[in-house]
């Protein structure tokens, strides 16, 4: 796979686990708030399952993970982590505006660092190994 190929299968592979991170997320949230847990007991987080919502979350949270795994083969960890915290900003925006959640003034605050970093670390290469800086027949 030359580098063009291997750039956009890196910023496809980035899209999946920031859009199955944030509605696994946002869907656990949804079915949580229908059932609070206050308890030590295993059983009453094993009912938890019986939510749709809650069972949806986990399933796609499963591919955010088998994504995000694969992300990480193909790209650094310091390019990774901090391009795929996008999901934060999106996950802040959902709350405040679709969950009525209140947003203060330094958490927006952060929100704005967060995109700065990212704006900064999505202009840098995906990948710094070795083999990424040999020149191309």
């Amino acid at each position: 796979m030359d580098r063009t190929q291997s750039t956009f299968f890196i910023r496809a592979l980035t899209i999946a686990v920031i859009a199955l991170n944030v509605s696994g997320n946002y869907l656990l949230d949804i079915g949580m708030r229908r059932r609070q847990i206050v308890s030590l007991s295993p059983l009453d987080y094993v009912q938890a399952f019986t939510n749709v919502w809650v069972i949806t979350g986990v399933l796609l949270l499963m591919g955010w993970m088998i994504c995000q795994l694969s992300l990480l083969s193909w790209a650094d960890l310091t390019y990774v982590l901090p391009v795929t915290s996008v999901s934060y900003i999106v996950l802040t925006v959902l709350g405040a505006f679709a969950l009525s959640e209140h947003v203060s003034t330094s958490r927006w605050a952060g929100v704005c660092l967060i995109v700065l970093g990212v704006i900064v670390v999505g202009r840098t290469r995906p990948s710094t190994s070795p083999r990424d800086h040999e020149e191309a027949p």
